[in-house]
């Protein structure tokens, strides 16, 4: 009891490594927003956001949100979507990846790239 009353003295039970998490997590949800914004005025139809049967860890050494699409990743993006289709009930359905990079630097206009993948 006493460890808590202290701990919570010193950044009400927050490290500092989950307030960075947090903050990169909020970083990310603005990009996110952005980005579908950014694609409905381009008259995109977004049909599901965020969606992941397995996800692909970074390995952060690219200088280009885009540039990490390894293939790897591809592939999973491919079966995922596979298997987005299957859960419902989709049968035939051609896809494409479109992949929006953003640079969303702060004191710096936003940067939105867009590529389209077959």
């Amino acid at each position: 009891m006493k460890w808590k009353s202290r701990h919570g003295l010193r950044g009400h039970g927050v490290s500092t490594c989950d307030a960075k998490k947090q903050e990169a997590l909020q970083f990310g949800v603005r990009g996110e927003t952005y980005a579908y914004w950014h694609l409905r005025r381009l008259g995109y139809i977004v049909i599901a956001r965020n969606h992941a049967s397995s996800r692909a860890k970074g390995d952060g050494k690219t200088a280009l949100p885009e540039l990490s699409i390894t293939p790897e990743k591809h592939h999973v993006l491919v079966r995922t979507a596979h298997y987005f289709l299957h859960e419902r009930h989709i049968k035939e359905c051609p896809l494409r990846f479109d992949v929006v990079a953003i640079d969303n630097a702060p004191y710096h206009p936003r940067v939105v790239r867009l590529q389209s993948r077959a």
